[in-house]
């Protein structure tokens, strides 16, 4: 009988894994791929995807750490009686608020290295000093090239980027740090560094011309996650009592490029899952997203779109203090994730970004709704009075209800906010209630007459919703578009019924006007 594994939650330690009995999944084919194409790289992944441990794995293996190894791919593929020396440098602990205290965590961190590789101290003074010394001198002291490995690398800015000038003091004393790596090269093997955000490399990597950023890489799209495969035969014995099919909507569908590429999980909602035994938006839940919520709130975001952003390749990676485009933002938080790539000019590439899944949709979608002026405190009750219309099948209860919304949201609010500007604003509000319920929602669902605003599929029935505003367009032309334009016809053949709901809205009045169903 096989023994049961543990499922390791929280374990960021790749020797515990491999001798504590938990599961693994065999990501050393990446690292052996990594290693013999390059030398130096970077990284970014959203929080909980299993970056630490990436790095945990290449300190085991660079020290040749060689039973930790077997019975995985690399194992008799790597020189084990080379050993190198491995610098770790770690962000991820703590909050610094100001540039001393930064300097002060780097001293201690440079210091544990020192002991760790018993290396003395060169008497440098400075900062940029004391790393280049450690680099140098444990190179000559251990007779191999020195591997570095920084973890969160960006993690002191991004606690502080609600406040620029503190952000920007941070960023410098972090670039001071990191252009020591670009005079290192003679004694380095290896270098990676990984973090959520990307910055540009003259604001952080000034001078190092030679780091390859893998984040959109084809042939890393999967270096950190799980894929379906994985899950299949890794966690077989953890699948019994789950929908497989609800697993998959839930916490699949993460992608870094090419959409041909296999999608992945987040390895933190997998396990905890697995633990639990209940759906939950477990990543969401370990971390609030206040200063996203308040940016998109401030730049008056029109929510239903959030599913369909469209940018190119170069402006996924601009970010920086002074310059954080919604689009950089939302993908390198995890929050959007890349759907369709294409070339339409040659050399550039346009991104098609939307939500990975039912979680992050549902839960940003929810945490949203203040920024749209539903009060948090009201948020819970109006959201299952919206569900328990739609279970029953009530279409007059949903009327109701949202015309009760809208009359609730305070005056001072469409005065105040940026937001209420849009007549996008009235459907982001009706989307993101209803996607806060975690429902199957299709935005500008698209069929070969046009494209339908949004199609709900719930409960065995099909909603298809046209939304208007009656001071741009006369008022009943909502469901006669619906009806004129035959939407319905894709859905025909599922044998459900099928229900054509327009909503007209008056700018004047805030408020729904019409609120018109045919059910066919």
């Amino acid at each position: 009988m096989a023994t049961q594994l543990n499922l390791p939650i929280g374990v960021q330690a790749f020797g515990k894994i491999r001798t504590g009995g938990f599961y693994y999944v065999d990501k050393t084919p990446y690292l052996h791929q990594l290693i013999d194409e390059g030398s130096y790289y970077f990284l970014s992944r959203p929080r909980r995807f299993g970056k630490s441990l990436l790095l945990d794995t290449l300190k085991e293996l660079f020290e040749a750490n060689e039973p930790l190894f077997r019975g995985l791919y690399i194992h008799d593929r790597w020189d084990w009686q080379t050993r190198h020396p491995v610098i770790r440098i770690s962000f991820a602990d703590g909050v610094m608020v100001n540039r001393s205290a930064l300097d002060t965590r780097i001293r201690h961190l440079l210091q544990s290295n020192r002991e760790r590789l018993g290396i003395e101290h060169s008497g440098a003074q400075d900062i940029a000093g004391e790393f280049s010394d450690l680099i140098r001198m444990t190179h000559q002291q251990h007779g191999q090239r020195v591997v570095v490995l920084i973890d969160e690398y960006d993690k002191p800015i991004l606690d502080n980027i609600t406040d620029a000038d503190v952000a920007r003091e941070l960023r410098e004393g972090l670039k001071n740090l990191y252009s020591v790596l670009k005079d290192a090269d003679p004694h380095l093997k290896f270098c990676l560094l990984t973090g959520v955000s990307k910055f540009s490399k003259v604001s952080l990597f000034s001078g190092l011309n030679n780091l390859r950023d893998i984040t959109l890489s084809r042939d890393y799209g999967a270096i950190c996650g799980y894929t379906d495969e994985d899950i299949d035969a890794v966690f077989a014995p953890e699948l019994p009592g789950l929908d497989r099919d609800q697993i998959r909507h839930w916490y699949n569908g993460y992608r870094w490029g090419d959409e041909r590429l296999p999608s992945v999980y987040n390895p933190f909602d997998v396990l905890l899952l697995f633990q639990e035994r209940e759906f939950r938006p477990y990543w969401f839940e370990s971390a609030t997203p206040t200063f996203l919520v308040k940016l998109l709130s401030e730049r008056g975001v029109f929510t239903p779109r959030l599913d369909r952003l469209q940018t190119k390749a170069s402006l996924l990676g601009r970010f920086d203090v002074d310059e954080i485009a919604t689009e950089a933002l939302l993908f390198q938080t995890g929050y959007l994730t890349v759907h369709k790539v294409e070339e339409p000019i040659t050399g550039y590439w346009l991104y098609t970004l939307g939500y990975p899944n039912r979680e992050v949709e549902a839960s940003l979608n929810e945490s949203l709704l203040p920024a749209l002026g539903l009060e948090a405190s009201r948020a819970q009750e109006s959201q299952m009075q919206a569900f328990m219309a739609l279970r029953n099948h009530d279409l007059p209860a949903l009327e109701t209800h949202f015309k009760a919304l809208f009359a609730g949201l305070p005056h001072d609010w469409y005065r105040n906010n940026p937001i209420a500007q849009y007549e996008g604003h009235y459907a982001s509000v009706f989307y993101s209630h209803l996607a806060a319920l975690g429902l199957a929602i299709t935005v500008e669902d698209a069929g070969n007459t046009g494209r339908v605003d949004m199609t709900v599929d719930f409960n065995g029935h099909i909603y298809l919703f046209e939304f208007k505003v009656v001071e741009q367009v006369p008022e009943g032309r909502a469901l006669r578009q619906l009806q004129d334009k035959g939407y319905a016809d894709k859905y025909r053949g599922q044998g459900k019924p099928i229900h054509l709901i327009g909503v007209e809205f008056s700018r004047e009045q805030r408020q729904i006007i019409a609120f018109d169903v045919l059910s066919l």
